[in-house]
């Protein structure tokens, strides 16, 4: 996603100088001794051809990055996105036949001054045609923009129970005490659309707020809809701050581009509503692995692991921590590939909360530095795979107690179970990666995700032997 403003500025000034600065540049005196000539043209004509066709160029470059990267919000930047390649086809088409008309007359004269002019005028006319026809059919997003967002109806309801967001995309809500995500009250209503996707069902609750399934009509796609309330924060200024945090992480989670993390295709903004849509998919998360007697062999285990652990890696190298490293956050779908959920979703749900309103994600699976409220870095993903990894092996997590508090004091100060103990035939490696992954200081820990899983791979080509 890019910025509109800083986008908008750059576009114009380089329209500017596609149409006025070659014209210019080529009457000032210095351009009769320009010292290099193309195709047999005279200095001015030079400079005139150079500086037109770069504009043009990076023109196009813009053109290009706006439609692809901006946000597909159901407003403004819907309508500027569906409107940029045609505008600047029609820039094209101005440009060029300028260029043409002052250095390239020749080339006229030999495909025929009256073809020409029939072509040119055919090419203003298709533009405009599609300019018209994309102007049409995002009117509405046009009046969307200008319209006054009506607020939606507030209900007053206890807060939720504790619970945990189950995978999303198996279109059901499910709920686990040992979770403390508070829910923001759902909107007395469901939304027909958000941004250009048609809003089919509710699929559950997670840490942002309700999940919608959706669909693109545009290519037929279904996607899965986390959102975010927007209208619970009174304070302007904080609500501006945490628009640009939730569109920024937004913007840093969906450049990641890897076979093993789900995909961000889209977020915006509708109606006191963000969103962010992604790739919806089948399959089950390893949650229903991670108790006995459903506890998978270690030799799919280990590779399901080592897999989480690369794609933690690519995250990691991108500036992406993911903060919510869990058995529910993995799955493994339908055609056995494994997906890692919600990078960055923790993040951005917590930017959202109030002081009576916060998100501290998954107390099981937090490192010691996410208790402390230190900076977290990619290591403190790592000793959350390692409590998954546990849990996978042993069917119990290695720090349990009777209340989050106590849980949180283990997790910070108590060593961890030994997996030897609960598991005696495990291999002595397995331990050893798990006690240096748990380790509470992360300097001591795994120094990136990829070695965590060179050893995982590693203790499995052991197993082979």
């Amino acid at each position: 996603m890019i910025n509109a403003s800083s986008w908008t500025v750059q576009y114009l000034f380089v329209a500017f100088v596609a149409l006025f600065a070659g014209p210019i540049l080529s009457k000032l005196p210095a351009a009769q001794s320009f010292p290099v000539t193309l195709f047999g043209l005279s200095g001015p004509q030079t400079i005139r051809l150079i500086v037109e066709e770069s504009g043009l160029v990076i023109l196009c470059i813009l053109s290009i990055r706006a439609f692809r990267q901006m946000p597909d919000n159901g407003r403004g930047f819907s309508f500027l996105r569906q409107l940029v390649l045609p505008m600047t086809t029609l820039f094209m088409v101005i440009v060029t036949d300028k260029t043409l008309r002052v250095v390239g007359l020749s080339l006229i004269d030999r495909f025929g001054p009256a073809r020409y002019m029939i072509a040119y005028i055919a090419a203003l006319t298709l533009t405009g045609l599609w300019i018209t026809t994309a102007w049409l059919l995002n009117l509405n997003a046009l009046h969307r923009l200008f319209s006054k967002p009506v607020p939606s109806p507030r209900r007053k309801e206890p807060p939720p129970s504790i619970d945990d967001t189950e995978d999303i995309h198996q279109e059901e809500e499910c709920h686990d005490p040992e979770t403390t995500h508070h829910i923001s009250p759902s909107q007395s209503g469901q939304p027909a659309m958000l941004g250009r996707y048609k809003v089919l069902k509710e699929l559950g609750r997670g840490s942002m707020g309700v999940v919608y399934l959706g669909k693109d009509p545009t290519i037929q796609r279904f996607v899965a809809i986390k959102t975010m309330r927007l209208d619970e924060i009174d304070d302007v200024d904080k609500l501006q701050e945490v628009k640009a945090r939730f569109f920024q992480e937004a913007e840093s989670t969906g450049r990641l581009s890897h076979p093993n993390i789900v995909t961000i295709f889209d977020a915006g903004e509708e109606n006191d509503l963000g969103y962010i849509a992604m790739e919806m998919l089948q399959g089950t998360t390893l949650k229903q692995w991670s108790r006995k007697p459903n506890l998978l062999p270690l030799e799919k285990v280990i590779p399901i692991l080592a897999t989480v652990a690369e794609a933690m890696d690519y995250a990691h190298q991108q500036g992406v921590v993911h903060r919510d490293i869990k058995p529910a956050n993995i799955m493994l779908t339908t055609e056995e590939v494994v997906k890692v959920m919600d990078f960055g979703i923790a993040k951005m749900a917590t930017s959202s909360k109030t002081q009576t309103n916060i998100v501290l994600g998954t107390p099981t699976y937090m490192s010691p530095e996410q208790i402390a409220g230190k900076k977290v870095d990619g290591r403190s993903d790592i000793f959350s795979l390692a409590v998954v990894m546990f849990e996978l092996l042993t069917g119990r997590p290695p720090f349990t107690a009777d209340n989050v508090s106590a849980l949180l004091f283990a997790i910070a100060h108590t060593p961890h179970l030994s997996v030897k103990a609960i598991r005696p035939d495990l291999p002595p490696t397995i331990k050893k990666i798990l006690d240096r992954a748990l380790q509470k200081d992360p300097v001591h820990r795994y120094r990136r995700a990829g070695e965590f899983a060179m050893e995982l791979r590693s203790s499995l080509e052991g197993l082979a032997a």
